[in-house]
Formats: structure tokens, sequence, C-alpha cells
């Protein structure tokens, strides 16, 4: 059985830490847009419900990505390719992380990467650094992060849109106009 590669009508929105991207996905569901969740964040939240940091959740990276790509494939395999859907990272962010931290892709993401194509990819221009509970990077992560994440991206077929720093509502206007 050949592996057929997806076609879908999603566009992802990604970048690197502190890049806007979940208030701007935000601002498109705000709009009535059918939106996902940023995995790593979610599953940080969950971890801190359930009482560990996020220093523990994250001291085994390789632990820490393999769950984050466990959640980002189920969520992805959801989605209804025909519905148009702004997604919040994608699998291929998986890759670029992996690639961050020096660690040998999974299996199960190589063989994942080309299940979907992405309608298109809008990539957020970095904003200044925001520390919070679940962002550990500094500035020089996030500068890196962000090369990978768009080393990633044109390595591949999707068309990649970068998203200059305007203001919230200015960034979604712009990514509309260019769907």
């Amino acid at each position: 059985m050949s592996k057929q590669t997806i076609h879908t009508k999603w566009y992802v929105i990604t970048g690197g830490p502190s890049s806007g991207k979940t208030t701007t996905v935000n601002l498109l569901q705000d709009l009535g847009y059918k939106t996902t969740i940023e995995v790593a964040r979610h599953y940080i939240d969950l971890q801190r419900i359930n009482g560990r940091s996020t220093e523990q959740v994250r001291e085994n990276q390789r632990n820490f990505q393999h769950k984050i790509l466990n959640i980002q494939l189920r969520l992805e395999k959801r989605l209804d390719p025909d519905q148009l859907v702004f997604l919040d990272r994608a699998l291929p962010d998986e890759l670029a992380y992996y690639n961050y931290f020096k660690l040998e892709p999974d299996s199960k993401l190589i063989n994942s990467l080309h299940k979907f194509t992405y309608k298109k990819v809008f990539i957020m221009e970095l904003l200044p650094l925001h520390k919070d509970y679940a962002r550990t990077e500094d500035s020089n992560a996030q500068k890196e992060l962000q090369n990978e994440i768009i080393k990633v991206y044109k390595g591949r077929s999707e068309p990649v849109v970068m998203v200059p720093v305007l203001s919230p509502k200015q960034r979604v206007d712009f990514i509309l106009r260019n769907l």
C-alpha cells in the first residue's frame, strides 16, 4: 500500500518563541475561524495542574519532544483536511525542535512529515522575548529556533509567507489578505 499525501486546507501559524503565534491564532478564533491549540504549552499546562513544574516536565528533552510529537500527530489526524483551519504550529515544527536540541528525529516523526501538506505557512517575525512559566528559552535560543523553523518549512513544498512585526490585529489582517 503506498503512502499518499493528503492536501489540506490548513494554514500553519508558526515562528520562534514569543513571536505572537498564539495571540494571532486566538484573534482568528475570535473571528469565527477554526483553530488549534499550541500542543507544547497545553501539555505543560496539564502537567502543572498535576503538580509538576515546567522544569520537571522539560528535564528530559527527548521525552518531552516525544510527548509533544504524539499529541500533535493525534491532533492533526483528527482534523478534517477539507476544512479551513489555522494551526498554532504543525508537525514540521517538531522537526525544527528536534534539530535545535540535536536529538535524532523519532522515526514516527520522519514517517509522518509528508502525510499532510498545508495550504500555506505563515511564519511570524520575532517579537521581543517575553518570558513566562512555559517559555524557557533565552533570546539566542529564540533566534536559533526561529532559524530552524524557517529552514524546515522552506525545505517543504508549501508556500511560506513571513508575517512582519505589526499590531496583533494588523497581523491577522495581513494573514487574511494573504490566504
